[in-house]
């Protein structure tokens, strides 16, 4: 599809990725490489087998979270044809070899009958980058495709978004560093000569403001001299914990390890007069304004972390963070090895990030992790165990954290007024996905 070279002379990578975007934005939905096989009770099995399905409810259709599975080339297929394969060797070619899926959002026009030929199409959606991600510096590229039955008529469509990347450099011995246990917050924050006083309070329940030992003058953050008269003579003073909020963000994307969004990040003047950075808890984001009274709150984290977070002053205390559980409502995955290699390879997803972990950490992966594809059946199988006889419409997904073998994932969800459902699936890292489904009509 390419008719020039990869790198133009006088021009950028971003430059041309930009102007081939656009030209192929400008071609519109164009054919897809065909499906392979016909919808088969061969691979249905298989798909169910991995994701723990057995519902037995797919004997005449199938899983229509499988609906990709049906155009995915096998592991020495060629790929050619695919309106993305053109950004994607640029990418590759310009060093941004890495590659995990962001965000797949399905809609089902109505489930595919095994026997069924099904074809496929695909439009290009853009390119949006370089932006900096917990993986590295990378462009996000999405493309749409389409599935239609043998009568011609439509039967899904997706949108699908991957992260192409820079892998990191590995840290020195050959594994990740700093990679956080499973069950503990990932967030952790460095601690030095000048902020231990800080946390030491924290875990005592006090909030400590750094001072100088000279001219009493108040600092936040912490340091090594007075900005006020340059002493190096430092002591501290133990605030009241109460402030205003003086500024704030409400953070829905990118994903954060440990967080779910969206939550709010405020800048909090406290009645010392310094200004302290944290998150407001205890409330909606809606309910937060410039000039809301806060108080403190020490909310512990894990075995090993308090942090200090702010909340309305006349809310009541915050409950402390807990692991998920699995419950009645909940579904639990254990993310073995053979789980994650299993469900790739019965999604048909043969990317090696998924079943070799060399070079997953190649890639600066800690180990093998689940795909997306797996992922999305995963939150078809909970919505339709959560909600039984239902028929779904849509599935969209958002990935956060990775799901790495020796995890487990652990999906819940709530009831919306309109009748969607939405579910949260956390691993040890925080939220591997968000995700919101929506049912026919006539669901039950």
């Amino acid at each position: 599809m390419r008719d020039e070279p990869a790198a133009r002379e006088g021009s950028t990578l971003h430059e041309e990725l930009t102007a081939l975007a656009e030209r192929l934005a400008a071609l519109g939905e164009r054919p897809a490489p065909p499906c392979p096989d016909a919808v088969n009770a061969p691979m249905i099995r298989h798909w169910t087998q991995a994701l723990g399905d057995t519902s037995g409810a797919w004997a005449d259709v199938a899983p229509p979270a499988m609906i990709q599975v049906w155009s995915m080339p096998g592991p020495v297929a060629k790929k050619a044809g695919s309106i993305a394969d053109d950004p994607l060797r640029l990418l590759d070619e310009n060093g941004y070899t890495g590659v995990v899926a962001t965000n797949c959002d399905q809609t089902y026009d109505r489930y595919v009958k095994v026997g069924e030929r099904l074809r496929s199409t695909m439009r290009f959606g853009g390119v949006a980058g370089p932006k900096r991600t917990a993986m590295g510096e990378g462009y996000f590229v999405t493309w749409f495709q389409s599935w239609y039955g043998e009568d011609g008529e439509r039967v899904a469509e997706m949108l699908f978004r991957v992260l192409k990347f820079k892998p990191r450099q590995r840290a020195a011995g050959g594994g990740k560093a700093s990679a956080a246990k499973p069950g503990r917050y990932p967030l952790r924050p460095t601690i030095g000569l000048d902020t231990r006083f800080f946390w030491d309070g924290v875990n005592d329940g006090e909030l400590r403001i750094q001072s100088c030992a000279d001219c009493g003058a108040l600092r936040h953050p912490p340091g090594p001299m007075c900005p006020a008269c340059h002493s190096t003579n430092r002591t501290y003073r133990t605030a009241s914990g109460r402030g205003v909020v003086h500024s704030f963000v409400v953070h829905h994307h990118p994903p954060v390890p440990g967080r779910t969004p969206p939550y709010v990040v405020a800048v909090v003047e406290l009645e010392e007069g310094v200004r302290i950075l944290g998150n407001v808890i205890g409330c909606e984001p809606s309910e937060v304004e410039v000039d809301l009274p806060v108080r403190v709150a020490f909310q512990r984290m894990d075995d090993d972390l308090v942090l200090p977070q702010w909340t309305p002053a006349n809310a009541p205390e915050p409950e402390p963070a807990e692991e998920p559980e699995a419950d009645a409502d909940g579904l639990r995955i254990e993310l073995t090895p053979t789980f994650v290699i299993a469900s790739a390879l019965a999604t048909r997803d043969f990317t090696p990030v998924h079943h070799d972990i060399e070079l997953a950490r190649a890639q600066g992966a800690k180990d093998i992790f689940v795909n997306i594809l797996t992922s999305i059946g995963l939150v078809q199988r909970y919505a339709l165990e959560t909600v039984p006889g239902a028929v779904l419409e849509s599935v969209r997904v958002r990935l956060g954290v990775p799901a790495y073998a020796g995890d487990a994932l652990t999906l819940t969800g709530e009831r919306a007024a309109d009748g969607t459902l939405r579910v949260r699936g956390a691993v040890g890292l925080g939220d591997h996905l968000t995700a919101t489904v929506t049912f026919k009509e006539d669901a039950q």
